[in-house]
C-alpha cells in the first residue's frame, strides 16, 4: 500500500470547507472527477458506516467513519466492496481493505488549508495523482464562490 498526499490552499473559512466536503450536493459535484454520479450513503458522524457508490448506486465500496472532528478532521477506513447493492463480506485480500483516507482542515492568515492522505495500491497510484489535485480544485472553486 502507498501512501499519497494531496493539499490546496481555499480562500474560505474552514467551515465553508468543511461543508463543500461533505454536503451531499458539492459532495457529487467534487467526486464527479473520480466517476460520474459518485455519491456517499452516510450521517458523517464518527463510527458511521459510508457506501461510496457510483453512478448506478449499486457498486462501489464500505467503510467507517474512524475519527470526525466537526470542520477539522475526517478519517475514512475502508472496509470492503459493494457489488449489486450488496455489502460483501469483508475480506483482508481485498485491495482498500484497511486503507485509510484522510482530510485535514487548519484555518490561517484568512485561508483553508485542505490536506489529504490515501493510502492506495501501486496500481492505482498514477490514477489518483491525476484525479485528486482536479477533485481538490472543484472543492477550492465551490467553496471560494
Amino acid at each position: 500500500m502507498k501512501n499519497l498526499n494531496f493539499s490546496i490552499q481555499i480562500n474560505a473559512p474552514k467551515e465553508k470547507v468543511w461543508e463543500t466536503l461533505w454536503n451531499d450536493a458539492t459532495y457529487r459535484e467534487w467526486t464527479h472527477v473520480f466517476s460520474p454520479g459518485s455519491h456517499a450513503v452516510t450521517d458523517w458522524q464518527e463510527g458511521s458506516k459510508v457506501q461510496f457508490l457510483g453512478g448506478e448506486g449499486n457498486s462501489g465500496m464500505y467503510s467507517q467513519i474512524h475519527k470526525m472532528v466537526p470542520n477539522q478532521v475526517m478519517e475514512i477506513k475502508h472496509i470492503g466492496e459493494v457489488k449489486d447493492g450488496v455489502e460483501q463480506p469483508a475480506d483482508p485480500e481485498t485491495s482498500w481493505y484497511g486503507a485509510m483516507e484522510n482530510y485535514y482542515l487548519t484555518e490561517g492568515n484568512g485561508q483553508t488549508e485542505l490536506k489529504v492522505t490515501l493510502d492506495t495500491e501501486e496500481s492505482h497510484t498514477d490514477y489518483f495523482q491525476e484525479a485528486f489535485p482536479k477533485a481538490l480544485a472543484i472543492v477550492k472553486e465551490i467553496a471560494e464562490r
